[in-house]
This record gives C-alpha cells, structure tokens and sequence, in this order.
C-alpha cells in the first residue's frame, strides 16, 4: 500500500516509528521524503488501510491512501 503524508523529514521519521513498528511491523514500512508527496510504503498485507492512517492520526501526521 502507498499513501502520501506529511512526514517531512527525518525527525518525522523518528516520531512515527512506534506507531508504525506497532501497527505494520519494524521492516515493513519506509518513507520516500524526497518525493514531493511524501510517499509512505507499507508492505504488510494483514494490515488494513484505515489502521495506517489512524496510525498516524495519534504520532500526529496526515495519510492518504494512494
């Protein structure tokens, strides 16, 4: 799955890592932050959509799957 975020930048990085280790697993996800949009990429079938998004809703970031 992609979505496009708000996480800028390595600092972003590091405040969404626990939610995102948590919710997709620690080698399952990665951000593209020099993409214009920010491109995050899960690679984790058994996690849905909405539970990525709401991941990052409570680090305190915007996700829109893409």
């Amino acid at each position: 799955m992609k979505f496009k975020t708000n996480i800028m930048c390595g600092d972003c990085i590091k405040k969404v890592t626990p939610y995102l280790n948590k919710t997709v697993g620690d080698t399952n996800w990665s951000v593209d932050t020099k993409d214009p949009k920010k491109i995050l990429t899960v690679e984790n079938e058994s996690v849905k959509s909405d539970d990525v998004v709401n991941s990052l809703a409570a680090a305190g970031y915007k996700a829109e799957k893409i």
